[in-house]
């Protein structure tokens, strides 16, 4: 009888392997890169910013960067997971011109993110066509939700202070499209703040939007098609106001907090005025109502005309504590929209939706906004928006390429299930060629999504 040693094979490890590449399914992003022209547009964008003479094209090692964030970096030296696959990645930059690039870039202060803001939103418009009716505008209405993201600062940091949270770091505000359930959704702003920015400051919510619609196609920059929707921190008068501005007349779904003259106009409400709130597939949702405040109540005034205060009271789950703004035990949550045609269950649901923007900040957390690795806060900025292109490739490339469940899986799952595969390199007849391992789980899944991408158009 033979000793057992262990539960897995023992496997001696040696280096010197040749023709093998890891990281082979990353040729999904290079390809969506190729396909959406991402790489022309970066590149024309920061053109002024080439010096004669220059090996590297200032665009490609930006996108090499922003490659790298998506494939799981998180600091600029992880660029050389790409340097060491020349023949699917090109030939890469050396660490000190990666760093030269990003100090070079954020010296450019507003000029430089506004070149590389204005390529990805040409770009954005271009994917959009591509996608056709699985756009996130196909349905006729864009919904951008604006919601403020801590990140951790380990270090001394420009900007970096104290938050409302007790911990320190940067308090940056972000905005992302809503690809819908059939989706995940893109990065449209991301504006760097102190730690110790407020979270209802009027001012950081009206740039972080004005920001946010400059991605949109310029048909979907006002008008009520666009949606924007955001928690209580958005709630302010000056910001509700910007929104139905004259002239903009943006739809909004905007979160408020509980005050007192609110609370009272609550419990005026008779119990027939209650509705039961709706799930998604339309079922009714169990121990949860809703209802629309008086138009004359006093809590409205001082508010845009046109606005509708709808109040949600729901049982809440065991072990949670009720606050004072809570009634009856009842867990009590409001917002404010302009939207007159639909039920105000169907626009609590809608509101409610709201949470799969933290669904984003948690992708945004894996790709790149764990921490921001650099000291100025020029060049974090610059790093936030290396974020915001990574975080674009991996909403366009399962929007373009993936079918199915698939088009639902967040950065982690593609990283370890597509991303990670490894390959053999044949190079033959001058061409080169990467044989996925046939056994790989998920081979036929890169090689649909790879003839989907092909199938598509070139740019230009």
């Amino acid at each position: 009888m033979k000793k057992r040693i262990g539960s897995y094979p023992r496997v001696r490890v040696e280096g010197g392997g040749r023709g093998v590449v890891s990281q082979a399914g990353a040729v999904l992003l290079v390809e969506t890169v190729r396909k959406t022209g991402l790489d022309a547009a970066i590149s024309a964008a920061l053109a002024p910013w080439r010096k004669q003479r220059a090996v590297h094209d200032p665009g490609k090692v930006l996108l090499d960067v922003a490659l790298a964030v998506a494939l799981g970096g998180d600091c600029l030296a992880d660029v050389g997971m790409l340097r060491a696959e020349p023949a699917v990645f090109g030939p890469v930059a050396s660490d000190p011109t990666v760093s030269r690039l990003i100090d070079l870039l954020a010296r450019g202060g507003k000029r430089a993110l506004t070149a590389l803001r204005t390529a990805r939103a040409e770009v954005r418009e271009h994917v959009w066509k591509l996608a056709d009716q699985a756009a996130p505008d196909a349905g006729g209405q864009v919904i951008v939700d604006i919601d403020g993201v801590l990140v951790i600062a380990h270090s001394e940091k420009q900007d970096a202070a104290g938050t409302w949270k007790k911990t320190f770091g940067h308090h940056p505000l972000m905005g992302f499209v809503d690809h819908g359930r059939g989706g995940s959704g893109e990065p449209v702003v991301g504006l760097l703040r102190p730690g110790n920015a407020g979270s209802n400051t009027a001012a950081d919510h009206i740039e972080a939007t004005r920001l946010a619609l400059a991605q949109l196609p310029k048909r979907l920059r006002r008008g009520r098609q666009t949606l924007i929707r955001t928690d209580s921190g958005g709630g302010t008068h000056e910001f509700v106001a910007w929104l139905a501005q004259r002239g903009r007349w943006l739809s909004y779904s905007v979160g408020m907090t509980i005050t007192d003259a609110i609370h009272q106009a609550v419990l005026k409400v008779p119990a027939s005025a209650w509705t039961p709130a709706v799930e998604p597939d339309g079922d009714i949702r169990d121990g949860a109502w809703v209802a629309e405040i008086d138009a004359g109540s006093d809590c409205l005034t001082g508010w845009p005309k046109g606005l509708r205060l709808i109040v949600r009271k729901e049982r809440p789950h065991p072990g949670a504590q009720l606050r004072f703004t809570d009634a009856d035990g009842m867990r009590l949550t409001c917002f404010t929209t302009n939207t007159v045609s639909e039920a105000i269950a169907t626009l609590e649901l809608r509101h409610r939706q709201r949470a799969r923007a933290e669904d984003r900040i948690r992708a945004a957390r894996a790709t790149g906004l764990r921490n921001f690795p650099l000291h100025d806060a020029t060049q974090n900025q610059i790093w936030l928006e290396i974020v915001q292109i990574a975080l674009d490739l991996l909403a366009w490339m399962p929007l373009l390429a993936l079918a199915g469940t698939a088009r639902l899986w967040e950065p982690r799952r593609l990283r370890l299930r597509l991303f990670s595969t490894a390959a053999q390199l044949v190079i033959t007849g001058r061409r080169r060629y990467l044989r996925l391992a046939k056994h790989w789980p998920w081979t036929d899944v890169i090689t649909d999504a790879l003839d989907r991408l092909r199938a598509l158009p070139n740019p230009g």
